[in-house]
């Protein structure tokens, strides 16, 4: 795993990952395993899971902080950059086209035998990745049991609060538990794989790129340059991000209680049309931003506004990175690795559990779950066609 990606195709993996994640950071993340991990073996399950159990406990949507992490690992800063562009543009320009046509045309319809067809498959595709972890992660009966207590004290409690507590005493666990003799060969055998590391090229911030072509300026008054309103809405979106934890419905309430009952930037029918364009469009939940700025400050405001709620907490977890690399050698640091690793993979399946429920219940989501299961598992279908084909399942079925 010691192959490094040019910036470029880093660039466009993580295009093509936000284009194919639907339902969520969670689901995001298992995109995220399955072509890293997986199919490109760029990466390990151990490095993996210590970058999101880093990305659940720093501030900041947990799924970008993933892919700033995989950036980082693979390719330094400039890595850690051209990565989170990749995991962001899709979305961003998906919630512009669409913004747009809202302002213009009114509400957006939403398309809901499709995200009907698209749940069930997001369900499979959390639960695939979560299986894949376990088989090279979960070594040891104990790692079993700290996997199953946080998968049942997740779906038992729910909530981000519970998510923290779960890592931070899976951590305590794995400190005390997991250092005992009888399994000193498993954090051995961890401590060798993070001083040898998985391999990457610090390279310098080289980017060269055109953010978005021209657009047509007749639609709305696109283009504003107060400098005090652009500064306010970073200021207002760069304080919510280092503000949350956990994943972007966390991040629901909040923004609503800013920007609708503070600011005053959207009415209440325009904050839900703005959540619900967020939902249905790929890649992270947290793009809804972009609609905001837009109606605030034009294009100007959608850019300012998404740098706002991605920029700060990604530097910040730029250098978590690089701090666990250089502590990642300590026995105890190991061995609480080694316990909060199997809880990320509890975790993920809980999320599995609680995707599949939302699902309509009705015999074809039961048929779309075990179809995309088994083209994941058994055919190794890439997710990239799982996708829009539980999606036109559920379009003819429901």
């Amino acid at each position: 795993m010691n192959r490094q990606p040019a910036l470029i195709s880093l660039f466009w993996m993580f295009v093509k990952i936000a284009c194919t994640s639907f339902g969520g950071f969670m689901a995001m993340i298992a995109v995220i395993e399955n072509e890293v991990v997986e199919r490109k073996k760029l990466m390990s399950q151990r490095d993996i899971l210590d970058g999101i159990s880093l990305a659940s406990i720093l501030p900041g949507p947990v799924a970008v902080n993933v892919v700033v992490f995989v950036g980082y690992r693979l390719r330094g800063g400039s890595g850690a950059l051209i990565s989170a562009l990749g995991a962001v543009l899709p979305s961003f320009a998906f919630i512009l086209v669409l913004s747009l046509a809202y302002f213009q045309w009114g509400q957006v319809p939403v398309i809901n035998k499709l995200f009907m067809g698209f749940i069930p498959a997001v369900s499979a595709i959390i639960l695939s990745a979560a299986w894949n972890m376990s088989r090279k992660s979960i070594t040891s009966w104990r790692e079993a049991v700290i996997a199953v207590a946080a998968a049942v004290a997740l779906i038992m409690a729910g909530g981000i609060y519970s998510t923290v507590m779960i890592i931070a005493c899976a951590g305590l666990i794995g400190a005390f538990w997991l250092r005992r003799d009888e399994v000193n060969p498993i954090i051995a055998a961890a401590i060798q794989t993070n001083i040898t590391g998985t391999a990457r090229t610090k390279s310098k911030f080289d980017m060269n790129a055109t953010f978005f072509g021209a657009a047509p300026l007749s639609a709305l008054p696109l283009w504003q340059f107060d400098p005090g309103v652009l500064f306010k809405l970073f200021l207002v979106f760069s304080g919510m991000s280092l503000m949350l934890f956990g994943g972007g419905y966390v991040f629901i309430p909040m923004i609503q209680e800013i920007v609708v009952n503070g600011h005053r930037w959207v009415s209440q029918q325009e904050f839900v049309d703005a959540i619900a364009m967020g939902q249905i469009t790929p890649g992270p939940i947290l793009v809804s931003a972009a609609f905001i700025g837009l109606k605030v400050a034009g294009l100007t405001g959608a850019v300012v506004a998404t740098l706002g709620i991605y920029l700060p907490a990604a530097l910040l977890m730029a250098g978590g990175t690089h701090l666990l690399e250089r502590i990642q050698g300590s026995r105890v640091i190991v061995a609480a690795l080694c316990g909060v690793r199997p809880s990320v993979i509890g975790m993920i399946t809980a999320a599995a559990f609680s995707v599949g429920w939302t699902a309509p219940h009705h015999w074809a989501s039961l048929l779309i779950f075990v179809a995309a299961l088994t083209a994941l598992l058994r055919l190794r279908i890439e997710v990239v066609w799982v996708i829009p084909i539980a999606g036109f399942a559920g379009w003819a079925l429901f």
